[in-house]
């Protein structure tokens, strides 16, 4: 089973704050923080769109970390 974890990128000089999905295979994606959602709404909105890269099932359960969320595919 894989597992997708996520995290807060906060604003430099240049960007604004991002939210960065990855997985244990170094495939990730980086998308500007919604400011429209909110908590984990924020995160799983960057797990999906990395499910979408890869062609993967976006059916994902989530829970919270001390630093963003991770998540998982429901079983079948």
């Amino acid at each position: 089973m894989k597992a997708i974890l996520t995290k807060y990128i906060p604003c430099s000089n240049t960007r604004g704050s991002r939210i960065k999905a990855y997985d244990c295979d170094k495939n990730s994606v980086t998308i500007p923080y919604p400011h429209e959602l909110s908590g984990e709404d924020v995160y799983r909105l960057a797990a999906v769109r990395l499910c979408q890269k890869m062609g993967w099932d976006t059916d994902l359960i989530g829970g919270g970390l001390a630093n963003g969320y991770a998540f998982c595919f429901k079983k079948q």
